[in-house]
């Protein structure tokens, strides 16, 4: 009699697990967790205690400050005039559990926009701060004004001289 497919395969299933379980069963019943013994187990034992209670958390501490200081470093290197901001956000990340460090690590990475509109420039050579400057006399603003006054004379007198060279050139004066 023949037996229809899907039973044949039920019935195959079934005899290979009990192969399968009779192999496992008849397998050595003895088994060693580890390839020492006696005292020198306990040797390596106290060995790996020292390396895991000891050196494995001064190792994480240390790659955890390097990791955070990571921004600052990019910034000096980036000559990113806001470097001693970042440095105290990367400081204050690590009271924060690191929750920071994004934040300091893309503030890094960008281009300062308005302190170019401020100053000039997006870069600030780190190293050589600068000295403090005397305070301003009360009439700087009177004195800086004269200046742009000056050059606008000047430059006046550029215009018209080249405009005058020009017209001496093309025959016309």
């Amino acid at each position: 009699m023949l037996l229809p497919p899907t039973e044949r395969r039920f019935i195959a299933a079934r005899w290979a697990t009990r192969a399968l379980l009779a192999l496992i069963m008849s397998l050595p019943s003895s088994a060693s967790a580890s390839i020492f013994q006696g005292e020198t187990l306990d040797k390596v034992a106290d060995a790996l205690t020292w390396v895991v209670l000891i050196v494995a958390p001064i190792v994480a501490i240390g790659v955890f400050l390097l990791i955070h200081i990571l921004p600052e470093k990019i910034a000096e290197k980036k000559q990113h005039p806001q470097t001693k901001a970042i440095q105290c956000l990367c400081l204050l990340s690590l009271f924060f559990g690191g929750i920071l460090w994004p934040l300091a690590w893309l503030w890094a990475y960008t281009k300062p926009v308005l302190h170019r509109l401020a100053y000039g420039t997006d870069k600030v050579a780190h190293g050589h701060e600068e000295a403090p400057t005397a305070p301003a006399p009360a009439n700087a603003e009177e004195e800086e004004l004269q200046d742009l006054k000056n050059r606008i004379a000047e430059l006046e007198i550029k215009l018209h001289n080249n405009n005058h060279n020009h017209t001496v050139k093309g025959g016309k004066a």
